[in-house]
């Protein structure tokens, strides 16, 4: 089954999201039908903050990395595309499809929700051209950014219109938790609808339920690694080879031997 095809359920689409070939392969070794990126954790992994400073040559090399060792579609999170040019942000686009993804989040953050039709519509005539089905996720941000507080669902659906008629695939509303907030982004608007996992949010299961077709991880497997490297290391400095550098660790035979694996 193809990336866009496992947007149209029935099974909910669980994406862990990962940020390098490693976290790519421990993800991909759980049985998972599709793999995506972090931006967050991919920019962290690279050494370099998340909010659209990742060098689109260091982006795409992340991602041609991630592509060797997958073996199910990848999609890459690639913020809001690296520019305010949209002819631009297809280049940078068609960068990441060359390195290997079929798919792409692309978010319309503080921005004018006309600048992200514009990119969403250049990427699709630079798609069209190559003869690439590029799968577009349309991150917005009204929720995580609360740009319209009170009205976050109706600001959200006025978009999306604008998003799907522009040639977005898939709508992600981002920060979006209530089951009634739910139920009106997906009723209310064409495209398959993603949210994000967040504390006190409806189950897999009910998701699925209400109609959404896909639950992401966002960033926060690569936090939890960074809080887990974090406590292990000061363990170490603290107190040597005590609990905090051992205890849950992934024995090494099994990473290698994962890893030795992804080469065949």
């Amino acid at each position: 089954m193809n990336f866009r095809q496992l947007h149209q359920g029935p099974d909910l689409l669980k994406i862990a999201n990962v940020w390098d070939g490693g976290s790519a392969v421990l993800v991909q070794s759980l049985g998972v039908p599709a793999l995506a990126t972090t931006s967050a954790g991919l920019a962290w992994a690279l050494g370099y903050p998340d909010g659209n400073h990742l060098p689109i040559a260091e982006h795409a090399d992340a991602i041609r990395r991630i592509a060797r060792v997958a073996r199910v579609p990848l999609s890459a999170d690639s913020e809001a595309g690296y520019s305010d040019d949209p002819a631009t942000v297809a280049d940078n686009i068609m960068r990441l499809v060359e390195a290997g993804a079929v798919g792409i989040n692309l978010e319309d953050g503080s921005g004018e929700p006309a600048l992200l039709c514009r990119k969403i519509e250049a990427i699709k005539t630079a798609t069209a051209r190559a003869g690439v089905d590029l799968f577009i996720n349309a991150r917005c941000d009204v929720y995580l950014k609360r740009l319209a507080p009170g009205r976050e669902a109706e600001e959200v659906l006025a978009r999306a219109r604008d998003y799907a008629a522009a040639g977005a695939d898939g709508l992600f509303a981002a920060g979006a938790t209530s089951v009634a907030d739910i139920q009106a982004l997906v009723g209310g608007q064409p495209l398959p609808l993603n949210v994000m996992a967040r504390a006190g949010m409806p189950s897999p299961a009910e998701l699925q339920s209400l109609g959404v077709r896909r639950l992401s991880a966002g960033s926060a497997i690569s936090e939890a690694a960074w809080g887990r490297a974090k406590r292990a290391a000061a363990g170490f400095l603290a107190q040597g080879a005590g609990d905090e550098l051992f205890d849950g660790a992934a024995p090494y035979p099994e990473i290698n031997g994962a890893l030795a694996q992804a080469q065949g």
